[in-house]
């Protein structure tokens, strides 16, 4: 049967068509140039798109991508979000000048910073300039020291942990306020508990735990035969020749590391803690817009701007047919608001399985980021989540909750209400 989504407009996206113009980008100033080489980075092969060498923002560059920005939104506060690859490579100096660019062009308009870093470049400089200037630091760290080593290396192979754990206690001496972004891969499953009291002995408040599912596909060696021993190519899905990664998490495990957090979390830390697969499933369940694309009934709100000006549709989807346009070529504002990205926002919705639409959880799941898609239904529908079977059991296991803290928001109560009934509905199994 066909999706009954097809060729539709939510109601949400028909009222931000018409509304105000308003959208965040992912600034990738250093392309995918990185210090790093982390088994799983599904951007450092990127760096193919232009030629293999390592891209880097001129700074007339900078203020054009600066002035575009502020002037594209017709929000009173914008937000910048740097990401790579690692921003830090470039260099303290061409954050100076940003913040320069950003006041000269901000107008009334109140301007936000956001950096994703691995940690490991920092040091007191960048934690003095971004205690001054209100940086929000997301630092990715997967866990304790061997899950995180073992796909968070750097060029030699060394392992990254201390290093990571040397910027995060530079950040917290300095008062950044930052947050923490975390893979669940092959090396975190059945751990779930112990990687989230771990990253709450880090002092993060704030965390976001990102599944690893991708699609590899290995150069081929003299004989024409994949090597195994050389470093994979990322690469899309539909590429022919390619497989699952090994390090890719398991659908039920993935499920099940994200259950064993919330049953941690929904006892002790509703309202201290913030996990963001718990506060998009809330948000969700009370009818209001989630705070990431991801659980969202459509995409473009995770565009990326690259070094050279090239505007692709989201951050997953760096590919060549995915280029939306060039800044040089046409106004920043313009690309946003084309067919071209629209069409790619509502594909998210319009390209499920039947199987979906019919899903007591779709309301809460909205079939997930499309780059994990490439399974198949039992009748042979495409477009079926990979992770759908771990996403189906934990909404099934957090329902009750989530009912319950839904009930106290609409008694205007606060959702930490919920923490004495759930831990006597756990005595009580």
């Amino acid at each position: 049967m066909q999706n009954p989504f097809k060729d539709t407009i939510p109601f949400a996206d028909a009222i931000k068509l018409s509304g105000p113009v308003s959208f965040n980008l992912m600034f990738k100033p250093a392309g995918s140039l990185c210090n790093l080489d982390c088994h799983y980075c599904y951007y450092l092969d990127k760096s193919e798109i232009y030629g293999g060498v390592e891209p880097r923002m001129t700074y007339d560059m900078l203020e054009k991508c600066i002035r575009e920005y502020i002037g594209a939104n017709d929000v009173p506060e914008v937000t910048f979000n740097w990401h790579g690859g690692e921003p830090l490579v470039l260099g303290l100096d061409f954050y100076r000048k940003a913040v320069e660019y950003q006041q000269k062009w901000c107008g009334d308009k109140i301007i936000h910073n956001t950096i994703q870093t691995n940690g490991t470049l920092l040091n007191e400089d960048f934690a003095s300039f971004f205690s001054d200037n209100d940086f929000l630091v997301g630092i990715s760290i997967d866990g304790p020291e061997d899950i995180h080593n073992k796909y968070r290396k750097d060029k030699g192979g060394a392992p990254t942990f201390d290093k990571v754990i040397r910027g995060i206690n530079l950040l917290y001496r300095y008062g950044v306020e930052y947050n923490t972004m975390t893979t669940v891969n092959k090396a975190s499953e059945g751990r779930g508990v112990e990687v989230y009291r771990f990253l709450k002995q880090l002092g993060t408040r704030f965390m976001q735990f990102m599944p690893v599912v991708e699609h590899v596909k290995y150069p081929l060696n003299a004989s024409g035969k994949p090597d195994k021993k050389a470093r994979p190519f990322i690469v899309d899905p539909g590429t022919e020749g390619a497989r699952i990664s090994p390090w890719s998490v398991n659908a039920i495990a993935f499920g099940k590391f994200m259950c064993d957090i919330f049953d941690a979390w929904v006892v002790e830390d509703v309202g201290q803690y913030f996990v963001n697969l718990f506060d998009c499933t809330l948000a969700n369940w009370c009818g209001v817009q989630p705070g990431t694309c991801v659980y969202a009934e459509t995409c473009g709100g995770n565009s990326v701007l690259e070094h050279n000006g090239d505007l692709y549709s989201c951050d997953h989807f760096v590919y060549p047919r995915y280029k939306v346009g060039n800044i040089f070529e046409t106004p920043l504002r313009e690309l946003m608001m084309s067919a071209q990205q629209s069409k790619f926002g509502i594909d998210k919705r319009g390209g499920l399985p039947f199987k979906c639409a019919r899903c007591k959880y779709f309301f809460a799941c909205h079939g997930e980021c499309p780059k994990h898609r490439f399974n198949t239904t039992e009748s042979g529908e495409t477009g079926l989540n990979a992770l759908c079977d771990g996403y189906f059991m934990f909404f099934s296991h957090v329902a009750p909750y989530m009912d319950k803290m839904k009930e106290l928001l609409e008694q205007k109560m606060a959702p930490a209400g919920v923490i004495p009934w759930a831990r006597m509905r756990m005595l009580a199994k």
